[in-house]
């Protein structure tokens, strides 16, 4: 007769697991002698070899019992059954494994494919981190809010892009907020570059108007909620947000992250802000 140490050296297991099985109901605990102690038969040491091989094998133990006693027909059937649970957490694990990798480049963090390329080509045009870096926190909480939008979003995005405008109004937003952080420093802001992007920024938005733009912008934002969700995220990223606001405020504009007119289409250029030319 075999002492519990005995039984789980045979069986290869350790003392815990045998008194874990034994409380469970897995291994039947035998009486104890005269002396306290539990011995144990060949039987137990099989029985226990079995259990610790079902075990390894991935079946839960609320399953082993089971398969212990169950016929052939009916363990191939729970084995196959087994088998397949196993095969989609290897797969869960296999893409959670892709998605950590893809965690690496930084941009890929709670953002889709879409936007990542996006924020690629951003980078590339030559706008600093921090503005990829704003573009890319904005863009979590839209992808958040409208995944299914994504896709048209980034196309619109990308197609700015390649608008040499565009890249110069992200320049010069860069340059500015590179100024600082502080609300005192809004007095110190360039004026002139300040202008040039609320001026840019009034021209886009006229030809934006005059192709319908605007006004399908408007439909497919239409959250206010959300808007002003975006438009704090926005003023509280850089006091020069403001300021850029009662400019564009000035030229006819109002709006943030969705743009509308305050103005008539007809209004005077210097009212727009619309640059000669």
């Amino acid at each position: 007769m075999l002492t519990i140490g005995q039984l789980a050296a045979y069986a290869g297991v350790t003392q815990r697991a045998v008194r874990h099985y034994h409380q469970i109901g897995l291994l039947p605990e035998p009486q104890r002698d005269s002396s306290g102690y539990r011995s144990y038969g060949a039987q137990a040491v099989v029985d226990l070899i079995r259990i610790r091989t079902l075990a390894e094998a991935g079946v839960p133990l609320a399953r082993v019992q089971d398969l212990l006693e169950a016929g052939e027909e009916e363990f191939a059937a729970a084995v196959a059954e087994i088998d397949s649970r196993l095969r989609a957490e290897i797969r869960d694990l296999q893409e959670h494994r892709r998605r950590i990798a893809r965690l690496a480049g930084g941009d890929s963090l709670a953002l889709p494919a879409e936007v990542v390329a996006y924020l690629d080509k951003l980078r590339a045009s030559g706008a600093s981190e921090a503005m990829v870096a704003g573009e890319r926190d904005a863009w979590i909480l839209i992808a958040a809010r409208w995944p299914e939008k994504i896709p048209a979003f980034m196309a619109d995005k990308s197609a700015q892009l390649d608008d040499p405008r565009t890249v110069r109004l992200y320049l010069l937003i860069g340059e500015l907020a590179a100024g600082g952080m502080d609300e005192a420093e809004v007095t110190d802001l360039d004026e002139d570059r300040l202008g040039e992007v609320a001026d840019l920024m009034a021209e886009m938005n006229e030809e934006s108007a005059q192709r319908g733009d605007l006004e399908r912008q408007s439909e497919e934002m239409g959250d206010d909620a959300f808007i002003a969700l975006m438009d704090s995220f926005a003023s509280d990223s850089h006091p020069m947000v403001q300021r850029l606001q009662e400019l564009l405020a000035e030229r006819g504009w109002t709006g943030w992250s969705r743009m509308e007119r305050t103005t008539s289409p007809d209004t005077s250029r210097a009212a727009r802000g619309v640059a000669p030319g």
